[in-house]
């Protein structure tokens, strides 16, 4: 049999490199790591430092140029790692214990790079570099004190100055970044706080705090479907996520409680409506643009169940929480009408014009500004007391009842001062029969005329007893009045020639 010839693979010795040889090389990479970082080409200058760590692991120097080129590419965690490994290698060496003092103030932890600084100090009494350093951790670390407390008192606008403050000193600080965006969700400033978190998700899509600020917007911008599904992103991420726990809850509790409110109004259930919405306001004081429609709808069912000027008050707190909610503007401006304050009615109408100019509200505000001059005449159907819609017989059986009660010779014996009241409220009872009872005064008056000024009493030919006596019939009336202290609204009495 013929022999077959097998190659066997052959075992190489590994090639052991010299340390000096390594160190050689390290050195080499390092340096052409110092020509790019000077550059400003940090993505080598990291390239060969990872390339002479790589050659000697074992020195700090090459983690502290990597550190600080890892800095200059805004990645403070990886500089951070680099730079602790530094100070590992090396306990004595100042520039790591700086850049790691560094990186731990950008990130925010102001407490850790205060000890940073403070190694440095100990290490170097005289250090300006750390000194200053140690001051901005102090002032980071107020800063961040001063957040909290206002939080807690729910002065969203210091906790904004504040982290703005703190961020100038920690750009990398996401906790910091997170915070202030929920402070502006909180202040109705959502896109500059959607735009907080959507940078932070850019980054880390699985940040949990940003999908829970993100939410947060929506949220707060009702638009509560879209809410959950970020909240309950964000509770995937972190199932201990508290604040988003609470907002996810909340969020399906005023969807659920809203839209049983707008239920029970369909089918006129308004006490029910008024109740539900009453208790849809007590979920979230936070979420302003929904606690605002709250208010709009339960003075909308309020107003159907005559509480107008609840219906008010309820309006003008929508308006409160959102100043350009034009359906609130209008609601209250028609309770307004229905309350007969017209120039409060007047002013709403305005406001809704000047911001939609449309042909509807421009005839409300006509309305509104008739009724207004209206109002300021003299209100004959008042003086009658009869109802605007009162007919020909209601109108006279109201004259003869006041022109009665008015008349001057009935008050004959009382004091001066009451003559003049009652002659006063007897030509008015007149004035208002004459418009009232004539079709064609009746009419230009409840078309907003002011008859005084047309003229209708001027020039002598009214006289409130010739109306008495034309509608009584003859010169006298044919009525007698008991003009005794004793005397009654109905102490008067025929007399029969």
């Amino acid at each position: 049999m013929a022999a077959v010839d097998i190659d066997m693979p052959v075992e190489t010795e590994p090639v052991i490199r010299d340390q000096d040889d390594l160190e050689r090389e390290a050195e080499g990479f390092k340096e052409q790591g110092n020509a790019y970082y000077s550059k400003k080409d940090y993505s080598e200058a990291f390239n060969y430092y990872t390339k002479a760590i790589d050659a000697c692991p074992r020195n700090a120097s090459y983690y502290g140029n990597r550190a600080a080129t890892l800095m200059m590419l805004s990645r403070f965690r990886e500089a951070l790692e680099d730079s602790q490994q530094a100070v590992r290698l090396d306990d004595c060496f100042m520039k790591g214990h700086l850049r790691e003092g560094k990186c731990h103030m950008s990130l925010g932890n102001g407490m850790a790079a205060s000890r940073c600084f403070q190694k440095v100090l100990e290490l170097d009494l005289n250090n300006k570099e750390a000194k200053q350093e140690k001051k901005n951790a102090a002032v980071l670390l107020e800063y961040e004190k001063m957040a909290d407390f206002s939080f807690e008192k729910r002065d969203f606008r210091k906790v904004v100055y504040c982290m703005d403050r703190a961020l100038a000193l920690a750009p990398a600080c996401h906790r910091f970044k997170i915070h202030k965006a929920e402070c502006l969700a909180l202040l109705g400033r959502y896109p500059e706080a959607q735009s907080v978190a959507s940078d932070i998700l850019r980054m880390d899509s699985t940040n949990a705090d940003a999908l829970y600020v993100r939410g947060l917007c929506l949220y707060y911008e009702d638009c509560i479907d879209k809410a959950v599904q970020f909240f309950i992103q964000a509770l995937r991420m972190a199932p201990d996520h508290e604040k988003a726990r609470l907002a996810c809850r909340n969020a399906k509790a005023l969807k659920a409680k809203k839209e049983e409110g707008n239920q029970a109004f369909k089918i006129y259930n308004y006490e029910s409506a008024y109740v539900l919405y009453t208790e849809a306001l007590a979920i979230d004081p936070n979420n302003i643009k929904t606690n605002a429609k709250l208010y709009c709808n339960r003075a909308t069912a309020g107003a159907k169940l005559k509480k107008l000027n609840q219906a008010i008050d309820d309006c003008t707190s929508a308006i409160k929480l959102d100043d350009t909610y034009i359906k609130a503007y209008l609601r209250r401006a028609q309770c307004y009408m229905d309350t007969e304050q017209y120039e409060e009615a007047v002013r709403d109408y305005e406001k809704v014009y000047q911001t939609e100019k449309t042909s509807d509200h421009k005839h409300l505000l006509k309305t509104a500004q008739m009724e207004l001059k209206k109002s300021k005449r003299k209100d004959y159907y008042k003086v009658l007391g009869v109802g605007k819609n009162a007919t020909e017989d209601e109108i006279k059986k109201a004259y003869r009842k006041r022109a009665l009660m008015h008349h001057p010779d009935r008050h004959s014996g009382a004091a001066p001062e009451v003559q003049k009241e009652e002659e006063k409220k007897f030509k008015e009872v007149g004035e208002a029969f004459t418009v009232l009872s004539d079709p064609k005064k009746k009419m230009r008056y409840d078309n907003g005329h002011d008859l005084e000024d047309d003229g209708c009493f001027e020039g002598g030919d009214f006289d409130a007893n010739n109306i008495f006596r034309a509608f009584f019939g003859g010169h006298g009336g044919g009525f007698s009045f008991d003009s005794s202290p004793d005397s009654g609204p109905g102490n008067f009495f025929f007399q029969f020639g």
